[in-house]
């Protein structure tokens, strides 16, 4: 398995968020601050990493019929953890993030790659697909929270850099539009163009190799 075609994968042709479209929920909720997007991102590419390598060793025990059922099982325990996990050594990320981290338990992108993937192949192949869509899904959030941040509030970094942030614009100039769920819409839909945009032109320059 080639790590570079997969990272490639994972952060622009099948990106989870810009280009299978999936934890769309999630995404418009909580990238207003660079530390929200951080934790979910980060959150999420660890659950994945996990489930997807107990899943793929157990895609020979699991029945057919109640695969999916067993799939949201082992996904849940791995979220409780991580939820747990943030309660206790990150309290401000994980009132801030709220019901989004219980929630991961039926992100779409998760199971997806359980389903698609993970029960396919081996547990080494899991763990990489599992890491490389989550760097997909880490970096498309923090795209989203930077942009969101900066053009909303004006700041970069708020809680990552202190609890206010950087200020990089003075507090009369920022557009509070971006950071309501409108803005999130707007924002995802130019980074969405974007990608799909950036994929065209790669495929052109591979074309004319």
């Amino acid at each position: 398995m080639n790590f570079k075609n997969r990272l490639k994968d994972g952060l622009l042709t099948n990106n989870p968020v810009l280009g299978q479209l999936l934890g769309l929920c999630s995404t418009m909720a909580i990238t207003t601050t660079l530390f929200n997007g951080l934790g979910m991102g980060l959150s999420v590419t660890l659950i994945l990493i996990c489930s997807n390598m107990v899943i793929s060793l157990l895609r020979k025990v699991i029945p057919e019929k109640i695969r999916i059922a067993a799939y949201i099982v082992i996904i849940a325990g791995f979220v409780t953890m991580v939820d747990l996990i943030l309660k206790a050594y990150l309290p401000a990320l994980s009132e801030s993030l709220g019901v989004f981290i219980p929630l991961i338990v039926v992100n779409c992108i998760i199971l997806g790659r359980a389903e698609a993937f993970a029960s396919k192949n081996g547990v080494l192949a899991s763990a990489v697909d599992g890491f490389t869509q989550g760097i997909g899904y880490t970096a498309a959030l923090v795209v989203m929270c930077v942009i969101r941040e900066f053009l909303g509030s004006g700041t970069f970094g708020k809680g990552v850099f202190g609890a206010d942030g950087i200020r990089l614009l003075d507090a009369q100039y920022p557009a509070l539009l971006v950071i309501l769920p409108v803005g999130g819409f707007l924002t995802l839909g130019c980074l969405i163009a974007f990608s799909q945009w950036l994929n065209d032109r790669m495929k052109e320059k591979e074309g004319k190799k």
